[in-house]
């Protein structure tokens, strides 16, 4: 069980980057058109910009403004599939036989977006990189609570997933749309003046198999509990069952 709170949060997914478009989005959730936009993360030089995968843009587009001028904060970040797009590229070209790129290699890999962040953003404190199943975002949040419990002050969570190619759409069918969430999450002690001031607790019990799972992605229930007020979240996965309830 751990009880913390949400300082800050953003989220992002094609067509929705106010709060206004997620409210309306919260009361009539449904697949919006995922096309080729991303976000232009213009708070960055342009020669650094040109090295960021889409799902990279999503990622620091919702975590910059989160983190101040000077501060440091550990990051977690969490993606089920990752950079799904840019593997397939790279498979594609050893099928066709192609000579790889290194630099698409490495920035392939899981905890490339933790580094990039920690590079453009010059943070020289943790970073976790996890990936895991439907449940990954609540993973992240476990995570985030053994950084708090070592005496952190906050701690940036993300989760973001890019819909992946059509090739992989009889494998992966938990990714409507992309979109990315981070939340700033610290003790739920912590006095520090914040925008949403979201106290939360999310404990996990077993699930016996008498709950369904959900029709959006977790992360996105999140984003519709913290519009709609809701006191009460569950999530159930497998053998487990994770329930979020809000603290007055």
């Amino acid at each position: 069980m751990m009880d913390f709170r949400i300082e800050q949060w953003r989220a992002w997914a094609p067509g929705l980057d106010t709060d206004e478009a997620w409210q309306a989005w919260a009361k009539h959730p449904v697949i919006v058109p995922d096309d080729d936009a991303q976000p232009t993360c213009d708070f960055l030089p342009a020669m650094q910009r040109r090295r960021l995968s889409r799902l990279a843009r999503m990622t620091l587009h919702v975590a910059w403004p989160l983190c101040g001028e000077h501060e440091q904060l550990p990051l977690v970040f969490a993606s089920r599939h990752g950079e799904t797009p840019r593997t397939f590229a790279l498979l594609s070209e050893v099928a066709d036989e192609q000579p790889l790129s290194p630099t698409q290699f490495g920035l392939s890999v899981h905890n490339a977006i933790a580094g990039q962040w920690s590079i453009l953003r010059g943070q020289r404190g943790e970073s976790v990189a996890i990936a895991g199943e439907a449940d990954t975002f609540e993973h992240a949040m476990v995570e985030a609570a053994a950084l708090l419990g070592e005496g952190v002050p906050a701690v940036l969570v993300v989760i973001a997933e890019e819909r992946p190619p059509a090739a992989y759409d009889d494998w992966i069918d938990d990714v409507p749309f992309s979109y990315a969430l981070a939340l700033r999450v610290a003790g739920i002690e912590s006095r520090a003046e914040t925008r949403t001031n979201e106290r939360w607790q999310l404990r996990l019990e077993p699930n016996r198999g008498d709950s369904a799972a959900g029709a959006w992605p977790h992360a996105l229930d999140l984003v519709r509990a913290l519009h709609a007020r809701d006191g009460t979240l569950e999530h159930p996965w497998k053998t487990r069952r994770w329930i979020w309830q809000r603290i007055p």
